[in-house]
């Protein structure tokens, strides 16, 4: 299938799916909709990682030093009171395992990125702030995207305060983690570290061989599904690759169908792998 035809097939597909593909530094191979604004469901989570890191570079966080493993949040609304996760809803025993008790901030990022702990996001976020989470997506280019609360803070959603992402925003973030644009190379290289040890691989990696080098984070909740990540061949310079799935207003959206879709972007990406252009 060419790029054309892609197009032509999700023209047809219900909701809005966006797509970026390009090589750092030059002009994408193929955008459908990169400035379409989605609900950003955990791939926020990577803006908060590159947060958390730039200030441990900066000094004014510790990773390692312990800090209590809380489930009580002040909202992001003025007035909004506090709020706290539902452990049915996050995915990491291991974090919930240590409630009441300590973890370093290292590790929390970790569970935050591998296997996608909205508890542990919280507390990092906690840590870092948003207006520095702010600063990583404006530092990275970002046009249209933000972190404006934490995870299941319903009071700031309820009043507008919401998280959004686009593709391009995205592969933006992706593509300054890699270039070291936001931080110096030695810790951009250790937000990549936890990246590649993500541990969720059920839609951009499903695209891919076995084996293949990737920096990625998922996000989903009902409705949405979204894939962000940089690939890192063998045989080709790296790429950005994110696709962004929302359903239909009023529509559930069929989340397997979603990850199989995302799945079949990367495996046609993989294989123009060495047609994507050029780097500078």
């Amino acid at each position: 299938m060419t790029w054309d035809e892609l197009d032509t097939d999700l023209a047809a597909t219900p909701g809005t799916v966006s797509v970026y593909v390009g090589r750092p530094g030059i002009r994408p191979a193929y955008t459908r909709l990169p400035e379409s604004p989605h609900y950003a469901a955990s791939t926020m989570k990577v803006a908060v990682l590159a947060a958390l890191y730039r200030a441990a570079e900066a000094g004014t966080i510790d990773l390692d030093a312990p800090v209590p493993v809380v489930n009580d949040f002040p909202s992001a609304k003025p007035g909004g009171g506090r709020f706290s996760c539902d452990a049915e809803d996050d995915n990491d025993d291991a974090v919930w395992a240590r409630l009441g008790g300590t973890a370093t901030l290292r590790w929390l990022a970790e569970r935050m990125i591998i296997r996608s702990s909205n508890l542990a996001t919280n507390l990092v976020l906690g840590h870092v702030g948003l207006p520095t989470v702010a600063a990583v997506w404006a530092d990275s280019g970002a046009r249209h995207s933000r972190t404006a609360r934490g995870i299941e803070d319903f009071a700031a959603r309820d009043a507008g305060l919401d998280n959004q992402v686009t593709a391009a925003d995205l592969a933006g973030l992706f593509c300054a983690i890699t270039r070291s644009r936001l931080a110096q190379p030695g810790t951009c290289s250790a937000m990549l570290d936890v990246l590649f040890r993500q541990e969720r691989g059920e839609d951009l990696a499903a695209g891919l061989p076995a084996g293949v080098r990737i920096a990625h984070k998922n996000g989903w909740v009902r409705g949405v599904r979204h894939g962000a990540g940089m690939v890192f061949p063998d045989d080709a310079p790296p790429y950005a690759i994110v696709v962004c799935t929302s359903a239909a207003a009023g529509s559930a959206g069929d989340d397997e169908a979603a990850c199989r879709l995302i799945a079949r972007i990367s495996a046609m990406a993989w294989e123009a792998r060495h047609r994507l252009g050029g780097t500078r």
